[in-house]
């Protein structure tokens, strides 16, 4: 376990008598408040010193109030310093009014549209979809890349069209770790990695494995490729709370990533846990 205090680059909090989340609603043992204070014991004896919240698939027509709603969770646990936005980016040029507003909010460092749900995977390559997240820079926001694995060669293909945005992968692409599988998402990993300006969270692992029977050797050849594609430099870590208690509580997932980074330096597990993700995030 980290013997410092370390920074979530992911964590999601829904208040159900404030915003709707259609999607639960197939997941019943997440359907329910997860609120700061459950977080705060979920954690338990792990030091978690900042928080970035990464927006819930609220109704979109409330992606304003959901903004609005973890500022104010911010203002009692200072601890929460960022915020990924929900913005329908497949606006084009027209969703620039949505991204001045956002930005105009000290908290959100980033915006997430969702893409691992789009039944067409070349979604993400639309012209109007592309041209939005292109727009992201100008107002200082990065893009939180959410997909499955199958959907990796496409979203190279995003990239490699938004050269001056910084993205960051959820989840190292959900690869399909119940299954073994790990072909094509090696290659097409290790391509991505190779555009300098995409990062990468060590997170949401256990979900793709066997919720009640995973073990960290499992996860072992998964960590391993992600760190030797993006490095130390640019890897981060993320909790995933809590879609991540559906498989793993949270003190278990941190001694398996942290039992995966045996051998690095205290300065690399610093990075890791903490330097890289305030540096991305400008937290």
């Amino acid at each position: 376990m980290p013997n410092f205090p370390i920074v979530d680059t992911h964590l999601h909090l829904w208040d159900l008598g404030r915003l709707r989340y259609g999607w639960l609603a197939g997941v019943p043992m997440l359907n329910k408040n997860h609120l700061i204070d459950d977080f705060r014991q979920a954690a338990g004896g792990v030091q978690v010193a900042k928080m970035v919240f990464v927006q819930c698939e609220c109704d979109p027509v409330q992606s304003y109030a959901e903004v609005d709603w973890v500022a104010e969770v911010a203002s009692g646990d200072p601890r929460l310093r960022g915020i990924v936005a929900q913005a329908a980016l497949e606006r084009g040029d027209a969703v620039e009014v949505d991204l001045v507003r956002l930005a105009s909010n000290r908290l959100v460092k980033g915006v997430r549209r969702l893409l691992q749900a789009e039944t067409d995977d070349a979604f993400c390559l639309r012209p109007e979809f592309v041209r939005g997240v292109q727009l992201l820079p100008r107002h200082g926001l990065s893009f939180d890349l959410c997909i499955f694995h199958r959907q990796l060669a496409n979203a190279i293909q995003l990239v490699r069209q938004c050269p001056n945005v910084r993205f960051v992968l959820d989840h190292i692409a959900k690869p399909d770790i119940k299954g073994g599988l790990l072909d094509p998402w090696r290659a097409e990993l290790r391509e991505l990695a190779a555009l300098p300006n995409v990062w990468c969270k060590l997170s949401g692992l256990v979900t793709e494995a066997d919720f009640t029977a995973w073990t960290p050797a499992q996860l072992r050849p998964y960590l391993d490729h992600v760190v030797d594609c993006f490095g130390l430099d640019r890897v981060m870590f993320g909790g995933d709370w809590p879609v991540s208690t559906q498989a793993s509580d949270y003190a278990r997932w941190v001694a398996t990533l942290d039992e995966a980074l045996q051998g690095c330096s205290p300065d690399e597990l610093h990075r890791v846990y903490v330097r890289n993700a305030e540096a991305f995030y400008r937290i």
